[in-house]
């Protein structure tokens, strides 16, 4: 039951995350034919334009972010057969913190600072695009939702399962013990008082039904709340992963239409560690998780194939797209803002709080002060790709 709700949700976010794709395109392609020639026209070739070029590196780089996605995502996936890298072992919390700095860093670094540029550009009308925040706004009321999303989802299924595991150990046995011992004692003569039993017989037996009652309503709440913290491991790694996929192809598409080789070399290669170091987080996220094979394969292609499908969309919208329209720029701005707020949520509430809050860095202050090192390791890297990605 719970397999087909978590499949359930995994489509839901696929159809979701395609159709917001599909949505900015379709609402891109009208816009830009009627658009003039202008300084805004000027802006997206720059100083630096060679068509032939760029198609090149593009190609190029649809195949390298592919390979670098891939290993990314899938080497916390198989570090279990590493005992070293085993998700309860030191070495795989620090490499979570590391990846989670990264997370958090490219939501500060990364996506919001693209979606200021977007909704304050000079192609937009200066009423009511650059006379107000809109980045910063959409950013924080996305950060909120995210978690009212996050913690009306785990009360629910929380509650779900209080009543599933009552439903299981309620209904108890005691009735017919005392009938019996009521049978005896009604049924009088030699036999009943054979069959009648000493006070501390009957205390001992009362005891020992106790304690068994008390193993199994532990055992109960023991599996409930194991139950209850994978599923919030699942909700963490679906909603991040939906947050690091509208992000993933909003830059690739803005990769795609660009044809200025000086902006896509040194992207590319950003990219590369970009999609590295995100996939990384994302992939230790999936293997807390524990979900079967096909959803964890699931999950790993469709990291890994977004940002070479929307580099490939851009070219192909290349002849009629233009990412300095207005409309390109709203969409695109907004959905980056959306993207940064899921991030910076993500990556400080269901990540770093934590992980520093829990009881093995709480426990362990040495740790704690490595994993706080690891994440500014991880934060300084993202922060250092800002200049040219």
């Amino acid at each position: 039951m719970a397999r087909a709700m978590t499949s359930k949700r995994m489509r839901v976010l696929q159809t979701l995350s395609i159709s917001i794709a599909l949505f900015a395109i379709l609402l891109h392609a009208p816009s830009v034919r009627g658009q003039d020639a202008s300084a805004c026209e000027a802006a997206a070739s720059g100083g630096c334009y060679d068509k032939e070029k760029s198609l090149k590196l593009k190609v190029i780089g649809i195949f390298t972010i592919l390979v670098a996605s891939m290993i990314g995502i899938g080497l916390p996936l198989f570090s279990t057969a590493f005992p070293a890298l085993h998700p309860d072992r030191n070495a795989a919390v620090i490499v979570k913190i590391l990846a989670a700095g990264v997370i958090l860093s490219t939501g500060f670094m990364h996506v919001l600072p693209d979606s200021w540029n977007n909704l304050t550009s000079p192609c937009l009308p200066e009423n009511p695009w650059r006379i107000y925040p809109w980045s910063t706004f959409i950013a924080m009321v996305t950060t909120v939702l995210t978690m009212m999303m996050d913690t009306v989802a785990t009360a629910y299924f929380k509650k779900k399962g209080l009543k599933r595991m009552h439903a299981h150990c309620g209904g108890g046995g005691g009735g017919g013990g005392n009938n019996d011992t009521g049978g005896g004692v009604i049924g009088g003569g030699v036999g009943a008082i054979h069959d009648m039993q000493s006070p501390r017989e009957s205390d001992m037996e009362m005891v020992d039904q106790s304690h068994n009652n008390s193993n199994k309503d532990e055992l109960g709440v023991a599996k409930h709340e194991k139950e209850t913290q994978l599923l919030r491991y699942r909700i963490v790694a679906q909603v991040l992963e939906l947050g690091i996929v509208v992000h993933s192809v909003v830059i690739g598409l803005s990769m795609g239409v660009s044809n200025n080789p000086c902006t896509i070399r040194p992207l590319v290669a950003a990219m590369c560690f970009h999609q590295l170091f995100e996939g990384m987080g994302l992939g230790g996220c999936i293997l807390q998780a524990d979900y079967g094979y096909k959803m964890k394969a699931t999950m790993v292609a469709f990291f890994s194939v977004t940002t070479p499908f929307g580099i490939a969309l851009g070219i192909g919208m290349l002849s009629f797209y233009n990412e300095n329209s207005p409309s390109a720029l709203i969409v695109v701005g907004v959905l980056n803002a959306t993207s940064s707020g899921l991030l910076i949520y993500m990556a400080l509430v269901d990540l770093l709080a934590c992980d520093f809050m829990g009881p093995k860095l709480q426990g362990n202050i040495k740790l704690q002060l490595v994993c706080y090192f690891a994440c500014f390791i991880g934060m300084g890297i993202m922060s250092l790709m800002a200049k040219w990605a």
